[in-house]
């Protein structure tokens, strides 16, 4: 089937979409199975790897085929500035389930409880991959894997592992939940086992999550300011994580 177009059509219903250059190029590094790329601008698209992605250049030249404006447009649900879309294989749930049960852990797994925004779950998606950690989990009825979470994700989905679970179903380790009632995180060293939970853009934590906490943190924060960003939480507390280490550590 050498057709992109219908390349696209006979994967699109399982794929992960992976809209834009950055997407793919970060998927490509972290072993995504790519069937089918398009690009409105080929040439474009080939020095933009060669300035900002030399190492996945020739995978993209491999990959990429031209297709109208309008084809492209077709295909995705916002065109994105680069004018470039893929479909990825997604990684299987039981893949996935083994990489967040897997003992010891090295890294921590991030748990969104009930998130809300979209755009928000992916830059967290972005955070721990970036970190390292073992994984993000989201509970609650939003899709990890949504296009829009992988757009705001950047691809980076394959760079660790992402599931949604239950509450009842969160990976063994002590559970950390950052709380405005809990304890000074700077008095407290967190493990490479640890499981941290931030709870909804709105709401907070659930009631079932707060239950199943082992231990309430809170993030340095000046009177009156109501809250952080679900994403700056994450970034506040896997840096916590990652600057206080065991001596030696390599992280």
């Amino acid at each position: 089937m050498t057709d992109p177009l219908a390349r696209w059509r006979a994967h699109a219903q399982d794929a992960v979409l992976l809209d834009g250059f950055h997407a793919l190029k970060h998927a490509l590094r972290f072993g995504a199975e790519v069937p089918v790329a398009v690009t409105t601008d080929r040439e474009a698209a080939l020095a933009l790897a060669e300035e900002l992605a030399g190492d996945v250049r020739d995978t993209l030249a491999a990959l990429l085929t031209e297709v109208s404006g309008p084809a492209y447009a077709g295909l995705v649900p916002r065109p994105h500035p680069t004018g470039v879309a893929a479909l990825a294989v997604r990684p299987s749930r039981a893949a996935g389930l083994r990489a967040l049960t897997r003992t010891p852990r090295t890294a921590p797994v991030v748990v969104l409880d009930n998130p809300r925004n979209l755009g928000n779950a992916g830059a967290v998606i972005r955070l721990a991959a970036g970190f390292g950690a073992t994984g993000v989990v989201t509970t609650g009825t939003l899709d990890p894997w949504h296009p829009a979470v992988v757009r705001g994700g950047a691809g980076l989905h394959f760079a660790t592992t992402v599931e949604h679970l239950d509450v009842a179903d969160l990976p063994a380790g002590p559970l950390f939940a950052l709380d405005p009632e809990g304890e000074d995180i700077r008095g407290t060293r967190l493990p490479d086992d640890a499981v941290l939970a931030f709870g909804s853009e709105r709401t907070g934590l659930s009631a079932e999550l707060r239950a199943r906490a082992d231990h309430l943190l809170r993030l340095p924060m000046r009177p009156q300011v109501s809250s952080y960003n679900l994403a700056t939480s994450v970034a506040m507390t896997l840096y916590h994580w990652s600057a206080n280490g065991t001596p030696g550590d390599a992280r």
